[in-house]
């Protein structure tokens, strides 16, 4: 009879711990899934400050009709961009995009005394930093999901109990930064 004991207690331990096990990868996999949502709507603000910056650019440098078509490309593709993948890549093409229309907007003084202009920048810089943050939280949250999901025991159920890795939102492609002055010309 105590072997009966012993068997049920341990077979409460396992279901207390199988229990508690699901419960941490549920966790872990909603903060991966909350820091992707911080990324797209720090994308999306990025996305929405894009027009009115390509339109005051277009005010001064008309002749540059190449650089708004392609800054519009790269923000379409980044809106339709449907993982964190796709997204960085997306977002790597934007910026380069954007390396572009501010090297054209250098070449006029006046446009980079525009205090809508100057407003806009500060935007869209403000909108860098906090995508730079909100990826670094992404980051991190998918790395504690994909190794909560690697991990034994967890990695003998979590496939059949429907828990996927994540891929992370990196930023791909060439790592130079583009050096690009935004001080007005004297």
């Amino acid at each position: 009879m105590p072997w009966l004991w012993i068997l049920l207690a341990v077979v409460a331990l396992l279901l207390v711990l199988a229990v508690v096990g699901y419960n941490r990868l549920v966790r872990l996999r909603n903060e991966a899934d909350t820091g992707w949502a911080n990324i797209d709507v720090q994308l999306q603000r990025r996305a929405d400050l894009i027009p009115n910056l390509v339109e005051a650019v277009r005010g001064y440098a008309a002749h540059e009709r190449g650089v708004f078509e392609e800054v519009t490309k790269a923000r379409s593709a980044l809106q339709s961009a449907g993982t964190p993948g796709a997204a960085g890549d997306a977002n790597d093409i934007l910026t380069a995009a954007l390396g572009r229309l501010f090297a054209v907007a250098e070449a006029y003084p006046e446009l980079q005394a525009s205090e809508n202009f100057l407003r806009l920048q500060e935007d869209l810089t403000d909108t860098e930093d906090k995508i730079s943050a909100a990826r670094r939280y992404y980051n991190s949250t998918v790395m504690h999901y994909n190794t909560g999901i690697q991990s034994i025991p967890w990695v003998l159920v979590a496939q059949p109990l429907g828990f996927r890795e994540k891929e992370f939102f990196s930023a791909g492609g060439d790592t130079d930064v583009p050096q690009v002055s935004l001080t007005p010309a004297t």
